[in-house]
């Protein structure tokens, strides 16, 4: 057979349902082999979309998301989605078409180095020179993506390689597990949790990939500590009914004394990703302890050393860890983050106001939803009221880049996520200028026959540097812009468009939307001078992470 087929074959015993990507000339051996395979080439707009989809996808399934590009151009407009699913770590596999390795050693049309582009953002790039590599290549591409921490793994695949013939087979697919952590590192950890007087779980999205949701419940109940979740781990615990959980912190400095930090002497990080909520933010003075639950050992940082590090499963070490402690009789905590954002959506759910109050449109978004329903929030202001304010019961309900936090994700990244769950009602919750960096992938949802919401928080300007710029300098600059008519747009793609005109609006057209078996867009006019307000309850937001 050609090496494309033998390629193609690889993908398939890997278990890939779909490629996202948009065909070219050099990778044109390949996207012939795919067309007698069972694998669906799901043909985008925008290749930096695909990438986007393949990472929501692998973020939503655990199983490495797949796009595809040609050389040059092709290749260049993969590495913002390729870089936020590596820095998210959702496990993504990109493949780019390449120049004929006879021209590669000179200047030539298109042709890059890929391999050194892709290297710093992803665990894995490499360059197919011989055919018979070809299923070594590829079971390594999707092991060390898919293996924890997961990321990204890219592949440069050469025209004329793609050509050659040859007699190999896929590698079988051996599924390695993680295990129990030491039995006397876990008994140091009890001893620890037993003498720390006010205890705090920090929990992050690896507790999500980890599927542990159960054994965290399990573990902070038995114990009575309360926890608190990054962006990223939003649902990882039931928020609305479990008292213990406090609902989401990161990125800001008022988060130290609401998120209860001032006061723990014991901080319990469990799935925790440094890059989501940087430990000088929490633990500025190192003066909590700190134990380290994760499938990977700690990341050395001078305001994060951990006293004890269980490695391996999440879910079996929390359980261990529950054994090793006697039940703690049940205490009223209270916590001034998790109320005051209760009362702030109380306070509104009724508001007439226009244009409308965020915390208003979350809430009839949460009442449109269900449980299981996913919301995909794009990168801006309207980012961290989600963050804060949208309720989650359930993991991976309300996906959230914040390693990488890429602009653009929300549209393309509805489409991966309506494929990983064709059952579930999807919405894609952007800001106006986020949903005009991809919104040609309409076109490919509605092709596909991808039904979902894109939820527009309209402000004509780049609302969170916006809100940044007036806290820092008491002025804004060149943050305003004009949008088109995006009923108009949405309509020119033969999807469905709403404009939202007053505030009792938004929820009759959210219900309605949930239900169509269509795109449908809603421009609802959002006013952020509310922004000060979260601010005020929340502490002051953080311009920069600091070094």
């Amino acid at each position: 057979m050609k090496a494309s087929q033998l390629f193609v074959q690889c993908l398939e015993n890997e278990g890939v349902e779909y490629i996202f990507g948009i065909p070219g000339e050099e990778n044109m051996d390949v996207m012939d082999a795919l067309v007698d395979s069972k694998i669906q080439f799901i043909t985008c707009r925008h290749e930096q979309g695909a990438a986007f989809m393949a990472d929501v996808y692998g973020r939503l399934t655990g199983k490495a998301g797949v796009c595809l590009s040609t050389l040059g151009p092709g290749a260049t407009n993969l590495v913002t989605g390729v870089a936020d699913a590596n820095m998210d770590n959702s496990p993504v596999v990109a493949i780019a078409g390449q120049a004929a390795t006879t021209r590669m050693h000179k200047e030539s049309h298109q042709v890059l180095d890929l391999v050194s582009m892709f290297r710093p953002i992803s665990k894995y790039a490499i360059q197919i020179l011989e055919p018979e590599t070809i299923p070594e290549v590829m079971r390594k591409a999707f092991k060390l993506a898919q293996a924890e921490k997961p990321g990204a793994s890219f592949i440069d695949f050469p025209e004329n390689i793609s050509e050659m013939e040859i007699v190999e087979s896929p590698l079988p697919v051996i599924n390695s597990k993680l295990t129990l952590a030491d039995s006397q590192l876990i008994l140091d950890a009890a001893e620890i949790i037993k003498q720390a007087k006010k205890p705090l779980i920090l929990v992050g999205n690896g507790a999500v990939r980890a599927k542990a949701s159960g054994s965290l419940f399990a573990f902070s109940n038995h114990y009575n500590i309360p926890v608190i979740n990054t962006f990223m781990a939003k649902g990882v615990v039931p928020h609305y009914k479990n008292p213990l959980s406090m609902g989401t912190a990161g990125l800001q400095k008022g988060d130290y004394n609401n998120g209860g930090f001032a006061e723990a002497d014991l901080v319990i990080c469990i799935g925790f990703d440094m890059v989501e909520y940087h430990p000088h933010l929490w633990n500025p003075n190192r003066e909590h302890k700190i134990i380290h639950i994760d499938t990977k050992a700690a990341e050395v940082d001078y305001s994060y050393i951990p006293h004890v590090e269980l490695i391996g499963n999440i879910g079996f070490n929390l359980d261990a860890l529950k054994q090793a402690l006697p039940e703690k009789p049940k205490t009223s905590i209270q916590f001034p983050l998790r109320q005051s954002l209760f009362d702030e959506m109380e306070r509104v759910s009724q508001s007439q106001d226009w244009p409308m109050k965020p915390q208003k449109i979350i809430w009839d978004l949460r009442t449109a939803m269900k449980k299981k329903d996913i919301a995909i929030s794009d990168v801006g202001a309207h980012k961290m009221w989600m963050a804060r304010m949208f309720r989650c019961e359930l993991p991976n309900t309300c996906i959230i880049s914040n390693g990488f936090a890429s602009m653009g994700i929300a549209v393309p990244g509805a489409v991966g996520a309506k494929l990983a769950f064709p059952d579930r009602a999807i919405v894609a919750v952007t800001g106006d200028a986020g949903f005009m960096m991809n919104s040609q992938e309409i076109e490919t949802a509605l092709r596909c026959e991808t039904p979902f919401v894109i939820l527009i928080w309209n402000d004509n300007q780049y609302g969170l540097i916006n809100w940044k710029q007036k806290r820092r300098y008491g002025r804004p600059a060149y943050i305003d812009f004009k949008n088109p008519d995006f009923v108009k747009y949405a309509e020119s793609f033969g999807a469905t468009g709403i404009r939202i005109n007053a505030a009792d609006e938004l929820l009759p057209a959210l219900k309605t939307a949930l239900t169509a078996n269509t795109v449908t867009v809603i421009d609802c006019p959002v006013d952020y001078s509310e922004n000060d307000r979260l601010t005020e309850l929340l502490g002051s937001v953080i311009s920069e992470i600091e070094n």
